[in-house]
């Protein structure tokens, strides 16, 4: 194998792919990259047996072949390298060693067959539909903060998605959440997802699925079967295992008569909270929220840490509340509300609220309450 590729084309490629690898492996070929050379172009695949990574790029190539190399060493190298560089790839024989030369920098890196590497394949009994990226990245921006991060309840550890009957018709639903949090978002369904069924996609892989189409401006394409999730954008192709599991009725979750509304100014709540919880007691982080005619009161209260105490306007003009939440997940969500202000919608200090964006009536969130 041989040939000659520009830097920033090599390591954008590799950006796609090289985080996909698990830093830490008992399998040294999952360690590596499987770099393929042919047809005018290099190919890089990266895998953990649960998600696969494929990026090409543009190349000169002298001599066909394919072997792997260490995923990090490979990033580290080429990230480091001048831009607009050329570098040559090659392998010697002799001695097994990927050569990557540009310039006056020359490595040699150890390699492993690529007869070792095992690819993921896709399945021809997939639902196929095209998103838009922009769609997709809200989506998924919206939704992800709330995935649970608790291993033992496994099928909370993704995002739900699948197709739901919304207001104005069919709608694109993605939904997380934690037990503690909810977050939901949907678009339009695009043309073929109409009847897409329930999945759930795994942490990991919407990471590396936002991660991918950060930059894109043409439609993304999505592949879903029974089992597994494939994301196209460009030349980068992203495969994954679903989470085998039963999502929850997250709708039951969702309150339907809450009706003491709170709207406060998101940014002067974002910072109040902030401030206040740098006094909160680190395991629950509990913040109470007292409400009353014109404002709205923030305090916390700890025997060890202190105490913090904010006061700011709020439009609110129900019966005085005091409600307790996690301060961490309020500044999640005031941290994906785009209007100037945001919306609370509560029913008692034991019932979740729903918090509502005005300017995105497809996306809400529901927040559990803590003790106070």
């Amino acid at each position: 194998m041989k040939l000659t590729i520009e830097r920033g084309d090599l390591l954008g490629a590799l950006s796609h792919v090289q985080n996909v690898v698990e830093r830490r492996n008992t399998i040294p070929i999952l360690s590596n990259i499987l770099l393929t050379a042919s047809d005018g172009a290099l190919t890089l695949t990266a895998t953990d047996l649960d998600i696969e990574a494929v990026d090409s790029a543009p190349a000169s190539i002298s001599k066909e072949g394919a072997i792997t190399a260490p995923a990090g060493t490979l990033f580290d190298v080429v990230r480091k390298l001048p831009g607009g560089a050329d570098v040559e790839l090659s392998l010697d024989p002799g001695n097994n060693r990927l050569s990557i030369q540009s310039g006056r920098s020359q490595f040699a890196l150890p390699t492993l067959p690529a007869s070792d590497f095992q690819t993921m394949g896709g399945d021809d009994e997939a639902t196929r539909f095209e998103v838009d990226a922009a769609d997709l990245r809200r989506l998924i921006d919206k939704t992800r903060f709330a995935i649970s991060t608790e291993e033992t309840r496994y099928y909370l550890n993704g995002v739900y998605l699948h197709a739901a009957d919304g207001d104005g018709g069919k709608v694109l639903r993605c939904v997380a959440t934690d037990g503690h949090r909810l977050a939901l978002a949907e678009t339009p369904a695009p043309k073929g997802s109409e009847n897409l069924e329930g999945v759930i996609v795994p942490r990991k892989a919407v990471t590396e699925a936002r991660r991918l189409i950060d930059a894109a401006s043409e439609p993304v394409t999505l592949e879903v079967s029974d089992n597994k999730i494939v994301v196209r954008s460009g030349n980068a192709v992203l495969t994954a295992k679903l989470i085998d599991g039963s999502f929850p009725d997250y709708a039951r979750v969702i309150p339907q008569g809450n009706d003491k509304k709170l709207t406060i100014d998101n940014k002067a709540f974002e910072a109040a909270v902030d401030r206040v919880s740098t006094v909160s007691a680190e395991r629950s982080r509990s913040v109470k929220m007292s409400m009353e005619d014109g404002r709205l009161v923030l305090a916390v209260s700890h025997a060890e840490t202190g105490q913090g105490h904010e006061e700011i306007e709020a439009d609110y003009a129900h019966e005085p509340m005091e409600i307790g939440f996690n301060a961490k997940y309020l500044l999640d969500i005031a941290g994906q509300i785009e209007a100037a202000d945001a919306e609370f919608l509560f029913n008692d200090p034991a019932s979740p609220a729903l918090v509502l964006d005005p300017e995105d009536a497809h996306a809400q969130y529901v927040l559990m309450p803590l003790r106070v």
